[in-house]
C-alpha cells in the first residue's frame, strides 16, 4: 500500500469517527431537550396550569378548561391512606370543601391509584366514600393511568394544588404545616390551602406558593 492510500484511509477513519461523535452529541442534546420539555410540560407554580380531561364518578368528563374564570382546587386523595384519613375523619377536608365551594371555588378530588393498588375504586365505590364521609367536592375524578397525576407532579396523598381565575397555578404542596396523622394537630396547624384561597378571594397575591407535600406516596401503576 502506497503512502497516499494510507493517508486516505486515516482520513476516512477520522471522518467516520467525527461523524459518529457528532451523532452522539446530537442525540445527547436531543435527550436533554426532551427532558427539559417534559419538565416544562409539568405543572409549575406561576405558570398556566396544564389542561386535562378526566372521567368523573357521575359518568361525565371533566375538562379543566371549562372552569376558566373560577378558582380551582385539585386534591389528590386515597381514602385508605392514614394521612388522608386524618383530614376526613376529623372533618377538616369536608369543611374546606363546603366552605369554599359555597364561595364559588371549584373543588376537584382526584384519585390516581392504579387498579389493584391501595386507594383504587370504581365510580360507585368513590361515590359511596363521598356519601359516608359527607364530603362535598365539585367532582371526584378518576386518573387510573396516572397521567394527570404525573402531569402535576402529585407525589403524595393528600397533595394540593390551587389555580387562580386566570388559570395560573398559584399554590402546590401540603394541605397544612403538620406532617403527621394525628387529628389533634390540625387545630394548631397552618392551613396553606385555606390561606391561599382566602388571599385569592380577597384579590391578593398568594404569599406561600409552594410547600413540600406530605402523606402516602401516590399509588401509580
Amino acid at each position: 500500500m502506497n503512502p497516499s492510500s494510507k493517508i486516505f484511509q486515516k482520513l476516512a477513519v477520522l471522518l467516520v469517527l467525527t461523524a459518529s461523535m457528532a451523532m452522539s452529541v446530537e442525540f445527547a442534546g436531543g435527550g436533554l431537550v426532551r427532558a427539559a420539555s417534559e419538565t416544562e410540560a409539568a405543572a409549575q407554580v406561576g405558570k398556566a396550569a396544564p389542561d386535562f380531561k378526566l372521567p368523573a364518578t357521575n359518568g361525565k368528563t371533566v375538562d379543566l378548561s371549562q372552569y376558566k374564570g373560577k378558582v380551582v382546587v385539585l386534591e389528590w386523595f386515597n381514602h385508605q391512606c392514614p394521612f388522608v384519613k386524618k383530614h376526613y375523619e376529623s372533618g377538616n377536608m369536608q369543611a374546606l370543601q363546603k366552605d369554599y365551594t359555597a364561595k364559588g371555588v371549584v373543588w376537584l378530588s382526584i384519585c390516581s391509584s392504579a387498579k389493584g393498588k391501595q386507594g383504587y375504586g370504581s365510580a360507585a365505590e368513590h361515590d359511596a366514600e363521598v356519601k359516608s364521609t359527607k364530603a362535598a367536592p365539585t367532582a371526584v375524578l378518576m386518573d387510573e393511568d396516572g397521567k394527570v397525576g404525573h402531569l402535576y407532579g402529585a407525589k403524595t396523598t393528600p397533595d394540593m394544588f390551587v389555580i387562580d381565575k386566570k388559570g395560573v397555578l398559584v399554590y402546590a404542596g401540603a394541605i397544612d404545616s403538620q406532617a403527621d396523622t394525628d387529628i389533634s394537630s390540625i387545630k394548631g396547624a397552618k392551613n396553606y390551602v385555606k390561606e391561599a384561597l382566602d388571599e385569592l378571594l380577597q384579590g391578593k397575591t398568594v404569599a406561600t406558593s409552594s410547600v413540600k407535600s406530605y402523606g402516602c406516596s401516590v399509588k401509580y401503576q
